[in-house]
């Protein structure tokens, strides 16, 4: 488990987690789903040290988590091969073993989403679906521990959906996930966490 307890966080002048405590399963898929603004990322981002709260503990941290941002925070000068590879160059891969270059890990992954025929292309040259699919490549060919993936669908049609939350659970890697449509929370979790705010505050209903 990932404990948090009365965590406080603030952006500015607005109260995103107030004296919240939960208990995050480290097993299977979980599935944050709330409205927008809510704080979901946020939870997201405390997880991969990227935010501190001003008061309270989270314990158990994953020691190597992967991120998946709700942008595709692809480097636009390299290519899709270059944008995986680059995460790969000190990171020993899943069952890969570390000599393997790492752009043929990445082109392994580019095959396994489907674009290793545009391994080539530079993000501009790839349409919003296709950079999402690279970006979900490289948060899963980074090889963490925990997967925090924040709307990992985005862009994708229904068959492409279907794949790509295949590929997820083919990791067998634990995971929180944030989704909204209802249908692809089917697809992927485990159990659903449903919150609202801000601030952060589980629902039971």
């Amino acid at each position: 488990m990932i404990s948090f307890r009365n965590i406080t966080l603030d952006y500015a002048d607005k109260r995103v987690l107030d004296n919240f405590s939960l208990d995050l399963p480290t097993d299977g898929i979980t599935c944050l789903h709330g409205p927008s603004g809510c704080g979901k990322t946020t939870l997201l981002r405390l997880i991969a040290g990227l935010a501190a709260p001003a008061s309270g503990t989270i314990t158990e941290l994953p020691k190597k988590p992967a991120l998946l941002f709700q942008e595709n925070r692809l480097l636009p000068h390299l290519t899709a091969r270059e944008n995986i590879a680059a995460v790969l160059e000190n990171a020993i891969v899943g069952d890969v073993p570390p000599r393997v270059p790492p752009a043929d890990v990445a082109d392994r992954w580019l095959e396994r989403v489907g674009l290793l025929a545009d391994a080539h292309l530079r993000p501009i040259e790839l349409s919003g679906g296709m950079r999402r699919r690279v970006a979900l490549a490289r948060a899963l060919a980074y090889g963490g521990d925990f997967l925090l993936l924040d709307k990992p669908f985005t862009g994708l049609d229904t068959a492409l959906i279907t794949k790509m939350a295949a590929l997820i659970r083919e990791t067998a890697t634990p995971a929180l996930v944030v989704m909204h449509a209802q249908d692809e929370i089917n697809l992927l979790s485990d159990r659903v966490l449903k919150v609202t705010g801000p601030p952060l505050t589980l629902r039971y209903t």
